[in-house]
């Protein structure tokens, strides 16, 4: 994995709890209990984020059960991985971010506007 301690470190000042894998070429990092953005539903939630680009986006950010409440989402990504299926919405970010801006980013999916 080509992200540093430091990187890791800081997303474990969000989310305490964060394990690497390497799955199928792409490396994800498990985030449990990831605490989203208010109105969602379910309001904590399993996540794995791919910090490495695949179908066309430079990162995802699954999650293990699909989001309600916020705006309209386009759940385009379905995957399974790590033995569990996983979900993604259609949200791009730009290459060259630490890991805890992708999060950010991809985050800003479910805010409200």
């Amino acid at each position: 994995m080509k992200f540093s301690e430091e990187q890791i470190a800081e997303l474990k000042a969000i989310i305490p709890s964060v394990s690497y894998a390497n799955e199928g070429g792409y490396d994800y990092l498990l985030l449990e209990k990831l605490v989203l953005p208010d109105g969602c539903q379910p309001g904590v939630v399993d996540a794995l984020l791919c910090p490495n680009p695949r179908e066309g986006y430079q990162s995802r950010l699954f999650f293990a059960s699909k989001i309600t409440g916020g705006p309209q989402r386009n759940w385009n990504g379905n995957i399974r991985a790590l033995g569990r299926n996983w979900y993604a919405v259609s949200w791009a970010t730009k290459p060259g971010l630490k890991l805890v801006e992708m999060l950010s980013i991809h985050l800003k999916a479910l805010r409200h506007p």
